[in-house]
C-alpha cells in the first residue's frame, strides 16, 4: 500500500494542501493569540478579533467587496445553504420560485429539493450536452425562458467541481436581474484560481471556502451584497449574534487568519500559476492521448482557457470501471470518480449524466485536479501508470 509521502496527490478539486506559509500564518492563534474574537473586556478577545477582522479586509479585497459584506461560516456547504436558504425564508408566497442548473454541488441542490418539498417552484436548466466543444455550460436563452414567471432566486454555480466548466456568469446575473431575481454564486472552486470580482460578476450572494485554496478546512465565506440595494436574508443558526447576527457561533480565529493569507497567496500567484496548471494540465491530457486508446474528455473543450479551469480534467476510459481504475492506481496517484461530497453515494456522477453520457460511460470516467505541489515529472509518472492500468483491466475484461 502507497503511502501519503510516495502516493502523487492529484484530487485539487476535493481538497488542498495546507500551504506552509499558512501554516505559518496560523500558529500563533492557537497558542498565543488564543482568545475569543467575540470577548470584548480584555486584551485577549481584542487582539482575536482585530485578527479576524484583517483577515475579513483581506479576503474581501481580493473579490471586490467590502469588509461588511463578508461572513464567515464553517465552510462552502453552510455558506450555499445560508445563502438558498437564507433568501427563501424572505420571499413572499407570490414568488416562491427558485431556478439552478443540473450540474451544481449537492449543497446547492439538496437545499432546493428541500424548497420544492414545502412547496416552491423548483426549476434546474439543462447544460449544453457532450460532445459539443462547450458541454456543460448554461444556455443562455432557456435561462431567459425560464424566468419568465417571478422568480426569487437564481443559483449557479460559478466553476464546476467535476468537470471544471466556467459559466457565463456576469451575463446569467444579467438575466435574472432583469427578471426581478437575486443571483447567488458557489464559487468554490473558482477564487484563488480564476479572477473573481463581484462586481464584474454582478452576483447578490456568493459562497466560498478555504480548503479549495491551500488554506485550512473547516472555514468559509459568504458574500452578501449590502449596497444598492442592500440583500436582506434570514440566519440558519441562532444564539450569539455572531456576525453581525447573520451567524450565530464562536469564530475560527486560527482558520479565518489562515484563510486571509490562503486567498493572499492565491491572488499574488494566480497569473503564473494558472499558466502552469494549465501546462501540466494539457501534458496530461496529451500522454494519455497518445498512449491511452478509447478516451474521452467529459465537460467543455480545453481551448479556449476561460471557459475551463486550469487545472481540471475529466476523462472516460471507455471499457474500463473507474473505481476499479482507481483502486489500481491506489499506490501510485490519489484520484477520484467525481465529487468528494457524494463518493459514498453509489450512482453514477449526476454532473456527467447531465452532459448526456451513459451511466457506463459515467462510471468509467475520473477526474484530475492539478494543483500548486504537482510537477511535470509527476504527470509522465501518472501517464505511464494510468496506462499500464487501463491496458491491464481491459484485457481481463476481454
Amino acid at each position: 500500500m502507497g503511502s501519503p509521502e510516495t502516493v502523487i496527490y492529484m484530487d485539487n478539486h476535493a481538497t488542498t494542501r495546507l500551504d506552509p506559509r499558512v501554516v505559518e500564518a496560523m500558529l500563533p492563534y492557537f497558542t498565543e493569540i488564543y482568545g475569543n474574537a467575540a470577548s470584548t473586556t480584555h486584551v485577549h478577545g481584542w487582539e482575536a478579533k482585530e485578527a479576524v477582522e484583517a483577515a475579513r479586509e483581506t479576503i474581501a479585497a481580493a473579490i471586490g467587496a467590502t469588509a461588511r459584506e463578508i461572513y464567515f461560516t464553517s465552510g462552502a456547504t453552510e455558506s450555499n445553504n445560508l445563502a438558498i436558504r437564507g433568501v427563501a425564508e424572505r420571499a413572499p408566497p407570490a414568488s416562491q420560485r427558485v431556478v439552478s442548473v443540473r450540474t451544481e454541488h449537492p449543497s446547492v441542490l439538496d437545499p432546493i429539493e428541500r424548497l420544492g418539498q414545502r412547496g416552491w417552484e423548483t426549476i434546474l436548466l439543462p447544460v449544453v450536452q457532450a460532445p459539443d466543444t462547450r458541454a456543460g455550460l448554461v444556455e443562455l436563452d432557456q435561462l431567459a425562458a425560464a424566468l419568465r414567471a417571478k422568480t426569487t432566486l437564481v443559483s449557479v454555480m460559478l466553476a464546476n467541481n467535476e468537470i471544471g466548466a466556467i459559466q457565463p456568469l456576469a451575463e446569467i446575473a444579467r438575466i435574472g436581474h432583469e427578471a426581478g431575481a437575486l443571483v447567488h454564486t458557489d464559487a468554490t472552486q473558482a477564487v484563488g484560481k480564476i479572477p473573481v470580482d463581484v462586481n464584474a460578476l454582478d452576483v447578490d450572494l456568493m459562497s466560498f471556502t478555504a480548503h479549495k485554496l491551500y488554506g485550512p478546512k473547516g472555514v468559509g465565506a459568504l458574500y452578501v451584497r449590502r449596497r444598492s440595494p442592500p440583500i436582506r436574508i434570514e440566519p440558519l443558526l441562532y444564539g450569539g449574534g455572531h456576525e453581525r447576527g447573520l451567524r450565530s457561533g464562536t469564530l475560527n480565529v486560527p482558520g479565518i487568519v489562515g484563510f486571509a493569507r490562503a486567498v493572499e497567496l492565491s491572488v499574488q500567484q494566480m497569473a503564473d500559476e494558472s499558466v502552469r496548471l494549465r501546462n501540466l494540465r494539457d501534458q496530461l491530457y496529451r500522454g494519455l492521448l497518445a498512449a491511452v486508446p478509447r478516451l474521452t474528455l467529459n465537460g467543455p473543450a480545453l481551448d479556449p482557457p476561460a471557459q475551463r479551469l486550469p487545472g481540471n480534467l475529466n476523462l472516460c476510459f471507455h471499457g474500463v470501471d473507474g473505481e476499479t481504475l482507481l483502486l489500481n492506481l491506489k499506490d501510485v496517484v490519489a484520484l477520484s470518480a467525481g465529487s468528494a461530497c457524494s463518493s459514498a453515494n453509489p450512482e453514477p456522477s449526476h454532473v456527467l449524466r447531465a452532459l448526456g453520457l451513459s451511466d457506463e460511460a459515467a462510471r468509467g470516467s475520473i477526474r484530475f485536479g492539478l494543483g500548486r505541489f504537482n510537477t511535470p515529472e509527476e504527470v509522465d509518472r501518472v501517464v505511464q501508470s494510468i496506462a499500464e492500468a487501463v491496458d491491464r483491466l481491459r484485457t481481463m475484461g476481454g
